[in-house]
């Protein structure tokens, strides 16, 4: 039942948007009411993993089966999708879409919550894939929701790298389960994780090696690890604020999700040497390439994108420094889709009031919009990795677990990157908060209430940067041991 409770409600919002003609405000709030039933089964689901009980499964062969990572990924899946529904068009006055638009976008992005929820609950490699691809399938539509010439090649440039990314994952997974046929034979529910996992061990160190490197530059892709993150800054700067703050915080953590999944295979294979070098390069790489980004950016909604490519490098160094490491990655995914998806959300208000995304027109805004301005300034100063927030506690969590793991070198690389791309965001920040507002742009906060659900937001990142309460530890614990076992 709790099942149905985590998965229905996308579909059945989904549903209702795509029948109401038109897709009256009444649609609309009952859709964003239906995400807080799939947060309360994920919560619900990771009660039953805190408490010590066995990992939840349904349907023929197992096919969804939540352990401690994926209820960990359904309460941020679900939470992002809450907030972004209250926030997406149609939702406010400020919003300037037309109906057919409105009624778009409350079917796809309903559609987009949908598959990411199917993607952390399935149990089935196969089932995942899929899933992953349809993500791509219903954000790419949303993208050019206002048609621009920019969002168009944006969406176009999401689709085509994020097809050659899931493509090679495919290829990936097709070399590790015939290898797995090739030594097993036909076994029950071979493409499920638990069998997989057991029968890493036997596989061909070769196979599984090259299978790895496809899975990871695959769904890499996906997550904008770098060099394939190219499409990342154009869709997240064209897409409409709601559904970049859906992609930069959870999009990118399911795919990373995924990644994690094959690790525990690959480790079981090959020992944790191997994917933990290829996750550490890439990590490093990632943040390096962001880190020179952000300091040249003039586009704020870029920042952001760029931001988050640094923030997906570190969590793919958490996932290769072991346990610790781990426990760091996955607290630091949760405090980033927190602080990520708010700023996002926010940048929405921001284009309305200033009419650009250019970081160049933008100051003033704490005088202009000083509730707006506020929430921005402090999910700027959780990303860039300032205490007491959550993401301070994970950034200094991994550091610590980079040098017991013996890597002084890299952590120092880590932590001179983090310098650089700490100074670009702040500087720009200043830039957008402080200052003569431009003529034309009219002071005055409106829909002040809309802002209290991104008071949820500060307080997990205040909650996760100030304690960590035994049930949650318990259940970041939990998630960690099934990365690095």
């Amino acid at each position: 039942m709790k099942f149905l409770f985590l998965l229905s409600p996308p579909l059945l919002a989904a549903l209702l948007a795509f029948l109401a003609r038109p897709c009256h405000r009444t649609v609309r709030w009952t859709g964003a009411a239906l995400s807080l039933v799939s947060l309360g089964a994920a919560l619900a689901f990771a009660r039953v993993i805190v408490s010590g009980g066995e990992a939840p499964t349904f349907g023929p062969g197992e096919l969804l089966r939540i352990d401690g990572l994926s209820a960990l990924l359904a309460i941020c899946v679900a939470a992002v999708w809450s907030l972004a529904g209250f926030f997406g068009p149609g939702m406010g006055a400020e919003s300037g879409e037309n109906p057919a638009q409105r009624r778009r976008y409350h079917v796809f992005v309903n559609l987009f919550a949908f598959a990411m929820l199917l993607a952390v609950s399935a149990n089935n490699v196969g089932v995942l894939w899929i899933a992953l691809e349809a993500t791509t399938i219903f954000s790419a539509v949303l993208i050019p929701l206002s048609l621009t010439r920019g969002s168009v090649e944006a969406s176009w440039k999401y689709i085509l790298l994020s097809s050659v990314g899931i493509t090679l994952a495919f290829v990936g997974t097709v070399l590790a389960y015939f290898d797995f046929v090739a030594l097993s034979g036909r076994v029950e529910n071979a493409l499920n994780w638990p069998v997989l996992v057991a029968a890493a061990p036997r596989l061909h160190p070769e196979v599984m090696r090259l299978a790895f490197v496809f899975i990871v530059v695959g769904f890499g892709t996906k997550a904008g690890i770098a060099p394939m993150h190219t499409w990342l800054p154009d869709a997240h700067s064209e897409a409409p604020p709601a559904l970049s703050a859906m992609m930069s915080g959870v999009l990118l953590a399911v795919a990373l999700y995924a990644i994690a999944r094959w690790k525990v295979v690959a480790d079981a294979a090959l020992g944790p040497a191997f994917s933990g070098q290829l996750l550490l390069g890439l990590g490093l790489f990632s943040v390096a390439v962001a880190a020179f980004s952000l300091v040249i950016q003039r586009n704020y909604k870029r920042m952001l994108a760029y931001s988050s490519i640094e923030h997906t490098g570190l969590i793919c160094i958490g996932l290769g420094l072991g346990p610790a490491g781990a426990f760091a990655a996955l607290l630091h995914l949760i405090c980033h889709a927190a602080a990520k998806s708010m700023l996002f959300l926010l940048s929405g208000r921001v284009l309305h009031r200033y009419g650009t995304t250019e970081l160049g027109g933008v100051s003033g805004m704490l005088q202009v919009m000083p509730w707006t301005g506020a929430l921005f300034l402090t999910g700027v100063l959780a990303i860039v990795g300032l205490p007491p927030f959550g993401l301070f506690v994970s950034e200094f969590a991994l550091i610590r677990a980079g040098f017991a793991a013996g890597r002084p070198g890299l952590m120092g690389a880590v932590l001179a990157l983090l310098g650089v791309g700490f100074i670009a965001v702040l500087r720009h920040a200043n830039r957008m908060l402080y200052g003569a507002f431009p003529e034309g742009v009219v002071a005055g906060e409106g829909g002040r209430w809309r802002l209290a659900p991104l008071f949820v937001s500060v307080g997990v990142l205040l909650f996760l940067g100030l304690m960590l309460p035994p049930p949650i530890e318990a259940l970041f614990r939990r998630a960690a041991e099934v990365v690095a076992r």
